[in-house]
């Protein structure tokens, strides 16, 4: 059986090689493999408000670094002599950790703030932060924060670029990328996929900023959960809505699981995880419903038991969530070097507008 497992993910590696090398011959025919395209915006604070184009942009830039990742040598000189903040007020291991490996691996100082040891705990206001931080002259400054629109604030406050890396329930914008550059290197297109979102949608950030990026480009966006995991509001997000999974994954082309936020809840929203399990949780039975060939999503951290099966997590021909990590460190080296276009004495290509 581990024979036959290594087996297959040798098959895997080298199908995907193949495909790799054929993007990146189409990658190098298009204006932004030696230098970035223009990005027209300062700020990556939400998904939300982008165009197709900007987007794409975004997609096609994170599809080079994918491949120069594979490479042996990965570092980058775009963004030497920068300096990036990681300014993180929730806990995060894979989405600070991207951050931190994407900067550096384009040639950028960074630096983690651990918020527990800062200011903030003395009482320091997120204006005073930022203040304090500008004074500092960062060139880019990532920021997660508990509260919804708090990035936003801040990024009105400091004369550098911000990335949103994830505020309350309102969006996590490089999450979305990175789902979405994961699907169109698997299905070759966004456009006319059915994607269903499953679980926790009234707490998650994932979902908002990902329904947002697959209507702009054209997918087709369902979303399945308890009435007590759904927003008020979900009916007039361009959606399908589905209480019943088996219904809600009826011929669906990707299965996007959500982490049930605990954490969030002020209340009983599920009777008990079990039961949770039991109707909303993603096993092989639910999963016949969707197409034979329906990849199975999830950002991480997962609740295995809880909101999927340990075997379907694990399932190498159709799991492509240890794709979505490999893929998050790409976007967000596309990210930081198209936003690094606004900064003074940018050594690439001027940003539209400029």
């Amino acid at each position: 059986m581990v024979n036959g497992f290594i087996a297959a993910r040798a098959r895997f590696l080298y199908d995907d090689s193949s495909m790799s090398a054929s993007r990146a011959a189409k990658t190098a025919e298009q204006p932004g493999h030696g230098s970035p395209v223009p990005f027209p915006h300062r700020h990556l604070l939400g998904i939300e408000g982008l165009s197709a184009q900007d987007i794409e942009i975004l997609l096609n830039r994170s599809d080079y670094y994918v491949d120069l990742n594979r490479a042996v040598e990965k570092k980058q000189t775009s963004l030497r002599g920068r300096t990036i903040i990681n300014l993180f007020f929730e806990n995060s291991t894979r989405t600070r950790t991207s951050f931190e490996l994407a900067g550096k691996r384009l040639g950028a100082d960074v630096i983690n703030m651990s918020v527990a040891t800062s200011s903030v705990k003395k009482g320091e206001t997120l204006i005073d932060t930022a203040i304090t931080l500008n004074a500092m002259h960062p060139d880019l400054l990532v920021v997660r924060h508990q509260d919804s629109g708090a990035v936003a604030l801040l990024a009105q406050k400091v004369g550098c670029g911000v990335i949103n890396g994830g505020d309350g329930s309102h969006e996590h914008p490089t999450q979305a990328l990175l789902d979405a550059l994961t699907i169109r290197r698997r299905k070759g297109r966004l456009e006319g996929l059915s994607v269903a979102i499953c679980g926790d949608i009234l707490h998650s950030r994932v979902a908002r900023s990902n329904i947002h990026l697959l209507n702009t480009m054209g997918a087709r966006v369902r979303l399945i959960a308890p009435p007590t995991l759904l927003p008020a509001y979900a009916d007039r997000l361009g959606v399908e809505v589905f209480h019943d999974m088996r219904k809600g994954l009826t011929d669906v082309d990707i299965v996007m699981m959500l982490r049930l936020q605990m954490e969030r809840f002020h209340g009983s929203f599920v009777p008990s995880t079990r039961e949770y399990f039991h109707f909303y949780g993603l096993d092989y039975e639910k999963l016949g419903f969707a197409k034979s060939d329906a990849l199975i999503m999830h950002p991480g951290p997962m609740n295995r038991g809880i909101e999927i099966d340990t075997e379907v997590a694990d399932d190498i021909h159709r799991s492509v969530i240890h794709e979505q990590v490999e893929m998050g460190v790409a976007v967000r080296m596309a990210c930081l070097e198209l936003l690094a276009q606004h900064l003074p004495n940018w050594r690439g290509t001027t940003p539209a507008g400029t």
